[in-house]
């Protein structure tokens, strides 16, 4: 199976192909004398292979406090590794992460650890890993923000990489693997060394836990192992994402910053954060540290007073950045899709100029640079590359097209292609709806995809080499007949009486509508941290879908105008069929009739996997068609959406 990824660098996994661009680079400012540092990796050991395993674990802890090369660094990592006993493998870690979730529901007050707060246990734990004389010297840029903190982090990271620097990334959620939210250099952490930092961390923290000093919990834990795995790893600069808020957030345990920056601020998280914009400000502004210089995006006046007030108390320099005027890209295009975009890149360049400034390394970056210029290539090397999963990200499902691994039936199938966005705030949802309309408005210029033998040789060439560089010609207008589709799920303490219709509203407004909605349950679970290579259920028995049909029901209302609880009185909508028949993905919706319980504008389906197998099927046996399915409403479930499409 076959799925080609538009508009992201990722690199390459089992079964995608991913369009990007690759170039390599010397790092050239990363000469700097290394840290003296230790692993100790204090292993769960088992009976008579106790002392082995030990003695075997001195020998790593000697030789990673030398300095060492990153090929000697793995060599050590992967030797350690191949001595521990088989149960420590990644699933056993995954399993101890997931005992970490607490299950509490967002908002209630902490049951963990009542003696402490969080902040002084986060600090407790750094001392015990003894992490914390090493955290001022990760140089970091510290980001909060209600959306575009993600995206942001990433433009920081990229740029500063493309400078010659040595980068370390963490942010939050992951999508498909927990080792998606430590990036070193770009690239999401490797199996050995996750493995390898996590069970220091853990067996070194499990040793010291008391009934007063519990383990942290599960972001608590990611968090502080993230510093050690950035520490260990020697980065020049941390790009860390604050997780929820900024004044309790897990990674304000940060004292004195390089830079910091506040991302568009909005109403999220309003069960913890509070209810007004001010107040929501507040707890971000709860970053800014005395004297370090912060960087902010146009806000509205209620958040914008906030900040400068904070600053003010501080005496933080606070600059309000303008969005990156697209006329400086010296013909280049951002890599993170959406007009949105230019706002936090507008903002990362201002962080990463600080952060050069303030390191002493700005006149080095201007020295090497070709040509005078606003914005230097490095910058805009890395503005071109930055990449972030499930934010404006485009997935062309080839899979319905091949009958082998090796051969295409020509023009034999249907087109499906995701359009995923994890937007689950009204503002973000509104940012989502005008990139979705643009990006459908441009497919209609793209030909037929992978349309002949030749493509399944440039996949094979992209699986070995990691990446695809080649470009299509997109002036062939494509005859296909088109339906939007909406595959929607949101987690329970979103509003979806206003998510929804801000959807509708806003593409509606730019010309796109929907043929049809569909409601499904993601698989994620939040009692559970899974891995790219967990098992997939087949199917759900028996799960409550009671959410869904009322998203449903708020769907059909919307759709029809319809007022008042005609819908809710409707015994139609309680059950589901396991899927729908194949016919409803491409006909009108003139035998809708919502008042007799007839929705053909809609349906809920009990199983994210059945409904992706529908999908392909429907395409698969209609080869005039082609299915634009907008991805959105949770991280979660565009996470799970990625999983499926690289099975």
């Amino acid at each position: 199976m076959f799925s080609m990824f538009v508009n992201t660098n990722n690199y390459l996994k089992s079964g995608v192909v991913i369009a990007s661009h690759v170039r390599k680079r010397e790092y050239r400012f990363s000469s700097r004398a290394p840290w003296k540092y230790s692993f100790q990796p204090a292993f769960n050991l088992i009976d008579h292979r106790e002392l082995h395993f030990q003695a075997r674990g001195s020998e790593c802890r000697k030789m990673s406090s030398q300095a060492m090369g990153e090929k000697e660094s793995n060599g050590v990592v992967k030797d350690c590794l191949q001595e521990l006993p088989h149960s420590n493998n990644y699933e056993t870690a995954m399993e101890a992460l997931s005992s970490l979730i607490t299950g509490q529901k967002r908002g209630s007050r902490s049951s963990v650890g009542s003696r402490y707060g969080k902040l002084e246990r986060m600090q407790m734990y750094l001392k015990i890993l003894d992490l914390e004389e090493h955290i001022p010297k990760l140089k970091i840029i510290h980001v909060a923000g209600t959306k575009g903190k993600g995206s942001t982090c990433a433009f920081c990271e990229a740029i500063l990489r493309e400078c010659g620097f040595r980068t370390g990334l963490f942010t939050s959620p992951h999508l498909i693997d927990v080792r998606e939210r430590f990036r070193i250099n770009g690239l999401d952490i490797s199996e050995d060394k996750f493995l390898f930092y996590f069970w220091d961390c853990w067996n070194q923290l499990k040793q010291q836990v008391t009934e007063d000093l519990p383990m942290p919990p599960l972001f608590q834990f990611l968090t502080v192992l993230a510093f050690k795995i950035f520490v260990c790893e020697q980065v020049d600069v941390a790009i860390i994402e604050v997780g929820l808020g900024g004044t309790k957030d897990s990674t304000n345990v940060i004292k004195v910053p390089v830079v910091c920056g506040i991302a568009t601020l909005g109403m999220d998280h309003t069960e913890v954060l509070g209810d007004t914009l001010g107040e929501i400000a507040s707890h971000k502004s709860g970053i800014f540290k005395p004297q370090i210089p912060a960087f902010t995006v146009h806000q509205l006046s209620e958040a914008m007073d906030v900040l400068h007030e904070k600053a003010n108390e501080l005496a933080v320099p606070l600059k309000v950045v303008e969005p990156l005027d697209e006329r400086k890209l010296d013909g280049l295009k951002l890599s993170l899709s959406g007009d949105h975009q230019f706002t936090n890149a507008g903002l990362a360049v201002s962080l990463c100029k600080c952060w050069l400034q303030r390191t002493g390394n700005w006149e080095k970056i201007l020295q090497n640079d070709k040509k005078e210029a606003n914005i230097p290539e490095a910058f805009l090397r890395g503005l071109a590359a930055a990449r972030l999963s499930g934010r404006a990200q485009i997935v062309y499902d080839l899979s319905s097209n091949c009958n082998s691994s090796s051969t295409l039936a020509e023009s034999s199938s249907g087109d499906l292609i995701f359009y995923l966005d994890g937007a689950h705030s009204p503002e973000s949802m509104e940012v989502c709806a005008r990139w979705f309309s643009s990006a459908v408005q441009e497919s209609k210029q793209l030909p037929k995809l992978l349309s002949s033998s030749h493509d399944v040789e440039i996949i094979k060439e992209v699986w070995g080499s990691g990446y695809i560089q080649s470009e299509r010609d997109s002036s062939v207008e494509s005859n296909k007949i088109s339906k939007k589709i909406l595959l929607f799920n949101c987690m329970e303490v979103r509003d979806p009486q206003i998510l929804l219709p801000r959807l509708v509203s806003t593409c509606a407004s730019s010309g796109t509508y929907f043929s049809k909605a569909i409601f499904v349950p993601s698989m994620s679970t939040y009692n559970k941290v899974t891995s790219g290579t967990s098992a997939i259920p087949s199917g759900i028995s028996n799960r409550d879908l009671s959410w869904q049909f009322s998203l449903q029901r708020l769907w059909e209302k919307i759709i029809h105008g319809i007022e008042g609880d005609i819908l809710d009185k409707s015994s139609k909508l309680d059950s589901a069929e396991t899927l729908p028949p194949r016919e409803f993905v491409y006909e009108d919706a003139s035998r809708c009739s919502p008042a007799d319980g007839i929705f053909g504008c809609s349906s809920v389906i009990s199983s994210l996997p059945l409904t992706i197998k529908w999908l392909r099927d429907c395409v698969r046996e209609n080869p005039a068609l082609r299915v634009q399915v907008l991805v959105t409403g949770s991280l979660h479930l565009v996470g799970d959406v990625l999983k499926l499409l690289k099975r």
